[in-house]
């Protein structure tokens, strides 16, 4: 079984910085892309930052210039390092990444169980 844990999450007053990080653990062969998301209350889930295999990297409009997104292969984490946060940013955050478990497998979507990201004004 493939898990994806998250940790970092909390409370910060809006200009703060915080940084999430999620370890991925189980039957791995190879990772793709992995990638943070988030959700606020009553709005749809969108994406924040996607890294690929080889370090590219695509922001959402909304962080870049603030959010940097970087990946340790031989850890299997991806880390999300949030600067200058604003109350926008409140939302629950899933870490995802795409897994292949073994190397007869197709890549399968997997998601962490999500953290709280709550900025303060």
């Amino acid at each position: 079984q493939v898990q994806l844990v998250e940790s970092g999450g909390g409370l910060v007053q809006a200009g703060g910085s915080l940084r999430l990080s999620c370890a991925a653990s189980g039957s791995i062969y190879s990772i793709n892309d992995m990638g943070w998301y988030r959700q606020a209350p009553g709005k749809q889930r969108e994406l924040v930052a996607i890294i690929f295999s080889g370090g590219n990297t695509n922001y959402a409009d909304s962080v870049k210039g603030r959010f940097t997104i970087s990946r340790d292969n031989a850890k299997k984490t991806v880390s999300l390092q949030m600067n200058s946060l604003k109350p926008e940013d409140t939302a629950v955050y899933y870490c995802n990444a795409a897994i292949r478990a073994t190397i007869r497998a197709v890549f399968y979507d997997y998601w962490g169980q999500g953290t709280q990201v709550t900025v303060s004004s």
